[in-house]
């Protein structure tokens, strides 16, 4: 039995300016060093129904910006996308449709696919979340190691990702409660619920229910 990290077990992919990238990678990690390349040819080809909002930064129709939120391009901002007051937007981010970005929630180098919500106070960097994933409020994904090695994910088998810098990758469906703290390199799968105020690390299948690190249970 293998573990199920591979990008067609944790995401289907319906954004037209995703696919390609999706397409040319095997596991989610592969697809970190090659975001800031990808945003770029975006912003610099142009998507249909975008608009320019500063530099290298293109925005979907009918998406709100608090004025008192920050984006640093290189990123592209998808149609119906809410971005609240204080977020801060550190370059080479790539968003789906309608997804909320909260108050004072950080992003850097990571993907969102359609309906994800990281609503408040969260910090994402170096992670791919999925289609109508959600972080309750204070979860973070921490994506460097105190040693500053590269981030091996281990479960079944172990995988060394090869970067430094590996925050979470979270299935579509995937709900992880307030106050979580996903440890560098942590593959959350499809439909699975993570209780609040639990610190995680490895992989962890799709439809589970997570207790706690030691306490999973599969949904009925």
């Amino acid at each position: 039995m293998t573990d199920k990290i591979r990008i067609s077990d944790l995401y289907d992919c319906e954004t037209p300016y995703l696919i390609e990238l999706f397409d040319s990678c095997k596991f989610p990690w592969e697809l970190l060093p090659k975001i800031k390349e990808h945003v770029l040819k975006l912003t610099g080809d142009g998507i249909e129904g975008f608009t320019l909002y500063s530099d290298n930064v293109l925005i979907g129709e009918n998406v709100k910006i608090h004025p008192s939120a920050s984006i640093n391009g290189p990123a592209v901002i998808g149609s119906g996308t809410e971005i609240r007051p204080g977020a801060y937007l550190r370059g080479n981010i790539i968003t789906g449709n309608d997804c909320v970005i909260g108050n004072s929630s950080e992003l850097k180098n990571c993907i969102l696919l359609n309906k994800v919500q990281v609503p408040h106070y969260n910090y994402v960097g170096d992670s791919v979340l999925g289609n109508r994933s959600h972080m309750g409020a204070g979860s973070i994904c921490s994506n460097l190691k105190s040693d500053g090695k590269n981030v091996v994910i281990r479960g079944k088998e172990s995988y060394d990702t090869g970067l430094r810098k590996v925050g979470a990758f979270l299935g579509d469906g995937a709900d992880v409660g307030c106050g979580c703290v996903l440890n560098p390199g942590v593959v959350i799968g499809k439909e699975t619920s993570v209780y609040p105020l639990t610190a995680l690390r490895g992989i962890y299948d799709s439809g589970c229910i997570v207790k706690d690190q030691n306490n999973i249970v599969k949904r009925v």
